[in-house]
């Protein structure tokens, strides 16, 4: 069987084209935007699976189950990916938060070594300026240049007056740098507590970020445990035909004949190393080995290809060069949603490799599958 019409261009490459339609055809609880290839139509409920099932059921055979109208789990999908776009929007707060706070970290040690260095050098200066103080007292108390004018030898009144220039240039620069120092020093304090508060701040967002994520999955997964097999069988059908259905209307634009651009060479590294990752748990916060979360992924593959991009999909759309959709790559990061909630790596012929949701793994889905905000560069 030649693969579905929808799932390349024509012409496009076969290969990966009969594995995204393999992927699709075995996931049985696929994440919205994993379906390539058409939906099976749903066995009627009167109808059995069994080999044996061409004669009637025994009396003593459990009765069929009547599913909810799919309306009903309608509803329950549109539940269940509210819940999960909240977690999405509060993990990449969470991981804003996370970085935002290792950045500070860092800044504070910095900051606490430049204090340690400066105090230093305040001590330094402060310990010279007690030295000129006590030769002074040596001498009288009188200062250098009232020394000189009462000295009777003139060669010793020429060889004092260079060294009372000399002494005043020493004694302003010594003040200057004395001053400056100081000066420093309060700065750096002044930096240090600025980046303290937001450090407290940061860890305030992120507790709350936390708190939100766990909430959202945990009030998903109970939605779910309400739900019997069938339905949760009919569930996963109903989403898989509904990112058919997108998939299907994007690439009806035509837009796969418009995209021919090749990967660059730091784009199909990306690619690589995305494509070893399938099969691995969604985990939110995550960024490898063993989990990620859609961000994690996408900013691991590029961190291996040797290019570091923000951690985000929000950083990623905000910092990261945009490309117009007809003109990406393979490598290239598709945006979804009008937050920026998620992000996916395009790897060619209309699939992307995505880290989907909690519950899901690592896998292939339709680009065209999620409602796309735009399309960046990380190697533009």
């Amino acid at each position: 069987m030649g693969p579905d019409k929808h799932t390349v261009r024509p012409g496009g490459r076969g290969i990966l084209a009969t594995a995204v339609t393999v992927v699709c055809a075995v996931t049985v609880l696929a994440a919205p935007g994993t379906a390539f290839a058409a939906p099976s139509p749903s066995p009627s409920p009167s109808t059995s699976t069994s080999p044996s099932a061409s004669t009637s059921p025994s009396p003593s055979a459990s009765p069929s189950v009547t599913l909810p109208p799919d309306k009903d789990l309608e509803a329950v999908r549109d539940k269940l990916d509210k819940l999960y776009h909240d977690a999405a929007v509060a993990t990449d707060a969470y991981n804003a938060a996370e970085e935002a706070a290792a950045k500070q970290s860092a800044e504070i040690v910095e900051l606490a070594k430049k204090i340690v260095q400066g105090q230093r050098k305040l001590d330094g200066l402060k310990a010279r300026a007690g030295r000129a103080a006590a030769a002074q007292y040596r001498t009288g108390g009188l200062p250098d240049t009232a020394q000189l004018l009462l000295s009777d030898n003139p060669s010793q009144f020429l060889d004092g007056a260079g060294r009372v220039l000399q002494g005043e240039r020493a004694t302003k620069g010594l003040i200057r740098e004395l001053t400056q120092t100081q000066q420093d020093l309060k700065q750096y304090a002044a930096d240090a507590a600025d980046q303290w508060n937001k450090l407290e701040a940061g860890r305030k967002a992120k507790a709350a970020a936390k708190k939100k994520i766990k909430q959202r999955i945990a009030a998903a997964e109970k939605l779910e445990s309400t739900l019997e097999k069938k339905q949760k069988e009919r569930l996963a059908e109903l989403e898989r035909e509904a990112a058919y259905q997108a998939q299907t209307a994007w690439l009806d634009t035509g837009i796969l004949d418009e995209i021919h651009t090749k990967a660059s060479a730091a784009g199909k590294k990306a690619v690589a190393f995305a494509t070893a990752q399938i099969g691995k748990p969604y985990v939110w916060g995550a960024e490898g080995p063993d989990s990620y979360d859609c961000s994690g992924l996408t900013s691991q593959a590029w961190a291996s290809a040797g290019q570091p991009i923000p951690r985000t999909s929000e950083e990623q759309w905000k910092q990261l060069r945009h490309i117009d959709v007809k003109d990406m790559r393979p490598g290239d990061l598709i945006i979804y949603y009008d937050d920026a909630s998620h992000v996916a790596l395009y790897i060619g012929d209309g699939a992307i490799i995505q880290a989907p949701r909690p519950g899901r793994t690592v896998s292939i889905a339709g680009a065209g599958s999620m409602p796309i905000l735009g399309v960046v560069r990380p190697d533009a």
